[in-house]
């Protein structure tokens, strides 16, 4: 009996190692220390076929789950949604990205060792975005069809990426590269905008920043991305719920402020019910954000990239 529940477990567990997607680790055979960070693709069987909605093909978004830049929320930020968007032709990209982590959230342990913070998560996601594009031909994807969608804290890194594509944040690493940095498109959904008061989500603030940084006035404006909107930003899909718990729905319209005074092409929902932390789990949704993923399909799929 037992050798039979023995074979039984190797077989299931054969199955689900098979089943599994490869995990990338975005930093190996570089001088950067940083075996956590890694890339899961989820690719799309036609993926390099033309899309039946009438896309050209070939889109790909990289997925960064949110988790106030002290963890991640992986699952319902992470997998469900490369499994939407994987499910509907566009290959998916989950990125886990540096964080500060339970621990030293707790003991703030960062008041004596460095730890993670920025810009080692705008650091990841610029690596991913090169990863991505210089292996576009072995994934099947257009590189030149490459987004970020990122939820609260995973929104802010999202929207960092445009915001900052124009300073490479990998050459003072060592790395070298010849594709662009900058997303094609964005999608921040309930996302965490500012570092100032009233409207700063306190503990991304400290987990990005860094125990000291945060009180720096220089440090809350560099991260205050509705302070940093540049000429060239990529189209932006902005969404959020006014009964936010979490990240005060403020964010958002500050976002949708320096977005339309730039004048870059973008669609901004909001809706009065919904919540937080929603992301691609269709237990956490309401009437409400049960419409988002249609919504953000269509604003895709009007993109001219």
């Amino acid at each position: 009996m037992r050798r039979a529940l023995l074979f039984l477990w190797l077989i299931a567990l054969t199955l689900a190692v098979q089943g599994q997607s490869p995990v990338i680790r975005l930093w190996e055979d570089t001088p950067v220390r940083a075996k956590s960070v890694t890339l899961v693709p989820y690719l799309p069987a036609t993926h390099s076929a033309p899309s039946l909605t009438g896309r050209a093909g070939g889109e790909s978004i990289i997925v960064c789950p949110g988790g106030s830049y002290c963890w991640h929320d992986y699952e319902a930020e992470g997998t469900r949604v490369a499994e939407w968007l994987q499910a509907n032709g566009i290959a998916a990209f989950v990125l886990k990205y540096r964080v500060q982590g339970i621990g030293p959230y707790v003991f703030h342990t960062r008041l004596v060792s460095r730890g993670h913070r920025h810009p080692d998560p705008l650091c990841d996601v610029q690596r991913a975005i090169q990863y991505v594009r210089e292996h576009a031909a072995d994934f099947g994807i257009n590189p030149n069809r490459l987004g970020v969608m990122g939820f609260s804290a995973g929104g802010h890194l999202s929207m960092s990426a445009a915001a900052y594509a124009g300073t490479d944040f990998l050459a003072p690493l060592g790395i070298s590269h010849s594709v662009s940095l900058r997303p094609d498109f964005v999608a921040p959904i309930y996302p965490v905008v500012t570092m100032h008061k009233p409207y700063a989500h306190k503990r991304s603030r400290r987990a990005l920043l860094g125990e000291y940084r945060k009180h720096r006035q220089a440090m809350r404006d560099s991260m205050s991305l509705e302070l940093h909107i540049p000429a060239d930003c990529p189209p932006v899909f902005l969404l959020n719920c006014t009964d936010d718990p979490i990240v005060k729905y403020q964010n958002s319209e500050l976002l949708d402020s320096a977005l339309t005074a730039a004048h870059i092409p973008h669609l901004y929902t909001q809706y009065p019910t919904g919540g937080h932390g929603f992301g691609g789990d269709t237990t956490r949704m309401d009437a409400n954000t049960r419409q988002w993923q249609a919504l953000f399909l269509r604003w895709f799929n009007t993109l001219q990239l």
